[in-house]
């Protein structure tokens, strides 16, 4: 295969590999310890890697199977072939060819070994001080040109990666509470509410960022049948600020749900946050029903995954934060740093002293919301 087809094939397959996520190159580049420009090179042909590991993990993390793997592999080894210089075989130095009419240079002369100074072995012990000196002499060769070897300019290689965790996870950060309820604070009254499924969109759109509360949803399962412990959920603020002067836009008038599932809540105005289990409600029954909280840890593997609520509130604080999710497994353990579905950190502001709008269906227009500065 030509060497510009079989880079084409494997940037190709980097390519098809990468779609199946869905993800940002800067996203993956985190996640592999490479750097996004890195991995667009990958992926555009511009670059082969020098070693298949980071392309492995990549496919192992977009969930490629293990044909898709082996298909892979086998094009990068071809790709790297071909992007090598051919190595000529050892011994094959061309003999100078002979010049017509030249003659042959003469053999050279042996130089007489002198006579030994003054204070120096002869007869046996001269022999033998021959020997040691060639000897030494070609320790010294050796010992140059091993030097030589080791100290010979080469190009660097990439350090390798940490193996990936055993876990692989989804996020989803634009939720509302019961399907329904949720703030945002925006510079200018933004579009009509959206559709909870389309509440991203809108939010980029109008450049409108969490108000009061972020609701988090973190699915996570294993990447195998071996079982994946999350021993804990930590809350790391990253930056901290005043609220943004803009006004709170409410999502509804008020609503209400019969469940209000189990889920995690955090004070991000506390100076050290803390995730804490929180009871459930279900209110469908003619009572009513309590939904104990479960805290860590839980256990999850390919087949069995788990999924984490996550609520975080301020009233002062435009915060901007992660959360980590220590795990163990088989012998090994770490902590995942979790953040947006874009990888950027979460933001939530307060909206304590904000005027606050509700939309008004009929007169399509926002107006004076009674319940102003709360969040959904």
């Amino acid at each position: 295969m030509p060497k510009d087809a079989a880079v084409e094939e494997f940037a190709r397959l980097v390519r098809e590999v990468k779609a199946r996520d869905g993800r940002s190159y800067e996203a993956l580049g985190r996640r592999l310890n490479v750097s996004a420009s890195t991995l667009h090179r990958y992926c555009s042909g511009a670059t082969v890697p020098e070693d298949f590991g980071v392309v492995d993990r990549l496919a192992v993390l977009c969930g490629a199977d293990g044909e898709r793997r082996r298909a892979l592999e086998e094009s990068w080894t071809r790709a790297d072939r071909a992007r090598r210089p051919p190595v000529p075989e050892p011994g094959a130095v061309p003999e100078p060819e002979a010049v017509p009419g030249s003659k042959p240079a003469p053999e050279p002369t042996p130089t007489p070994i002198p006579d030994p100074e003054p204070g120096l072995p002869s007869g046996r012990g001269r022999r033998r001080w021959g020997r040691v000196g060639l000897i030494g002499g070609a320790m010294a060769v050796v010992g140059a040109v091993t030097l030589g070897v080791v100290l010979l300019p080469g190009k660097a290689r990439e350090p390798a990666a940490p193996p990936p965790p055993p876990l692989t996870w989804t996020v989803a950060s634009h939720l509302w509470a019961n399907g329904c309820g949720h703030t945002y604070l925006a510079e200018r009254p933004p579009a009509p509410p959206p559709e909870p499924a389309d509440a991203r969109r809108w939010a980029a759109a109008a450049g409108a960022v969490h108000g009061g509360e972020t609701l988090v949803r973190v699915s996570v399962q294993g990447r195998g049948a071996a079982a994946v412990v999350l021993q804990g959920l930590h809350v790391r603020v990253v930056e901290r600020g005043t609220p943004p002067a803009w006004s709170a836009y409410r999502m509804d008038d008020g609503c209400g749900g019969a469940v209000t599932p189990r889920r995690f809540e955090v004070d991000l105005d506390r100076p050290r946050p803390v995730a804490r289990a929180r009871d459930g409600y279900d209110a469908s029954g003619e009572e009513g029903r309590t939904l104990p909280a479960v805290s860590f840890p839980y256990a999850v593997t390919a087949a069995d995954p788990e999924e984490l609520l996550v609520s975080a509130r301020t009233a002062r604080c435009d915060c901007r934060w992660f959360l980590e999710l220590e795990w163990s497994a088989e012998g090994r353990s770490g902590t995942v740093r979790i953040g947006d579905e874009d990888g950027s950190p979460f933001r939530t502001s307060g909206t304590e002293g904000r005027p606050a709008y509700g939309y008004d269906s009929p007169g399509r227009a926002w107006i004076t919301s009674t319940e102003s500065g709360q969040s959904g």
